[in-house]
């Protein structure tokens, strides 16, 4: 059984970084990819960045340049390095898995969701 577990949010002030953490257990990161995803209340869940096996990545445009996903195959585990935080980053993060998806930063394409962690960001 899948279990994807994130760990990392908390409240910060513009500005500020966290770093967010995804265990996965239950299976192997071979030929799938891994993301993460927002959802602020009201609004739609929205892709933030993803990662392949080859390590190939895609970002939201906009978190480029102030996000960094990596991951530790070995660990299982998957990291997002969050830096220059604005309010509009306020919101639910995500992690999931999903087989064959190609990069997508569509949620509906992915199967396997965390709980979620709250991230929250003052002005």
């Amino acid at each position: 059984q899948v279990q994807l577990v994130e760990s990392g949010g908390g409240s910060v002030q513009t500005g500020g970084s966290l770093r967010l953490s995804c265990a996965a257990s239950g299976y192997s990161f071979t030929g799938y990819c891994l993301g993460w995803f927002r959802q602020a209340p009201g609004k739609e869940r929205e892709g933030v960045v993803v990662i392949d096996t080859d390590g190939n990545t895609r970002y939201a445009d906009s978190v480029k340049g102030r996000f960094t996903i990596s991951q530790d195959n070995a660990k299982n585990t998957l990291y997002l390095q969050m830096n220059s935080l604005k309010p509009e980053d306020t919101a639910m993060y995500y992690c999931a898995a999903g087989a064959r998806v190609l990069l997508s930063l569509h949620y509906y394409h992915y199967n396997y969701w965390g709980q979620g962690t709250q991230v929250t960001v003052s002005s």
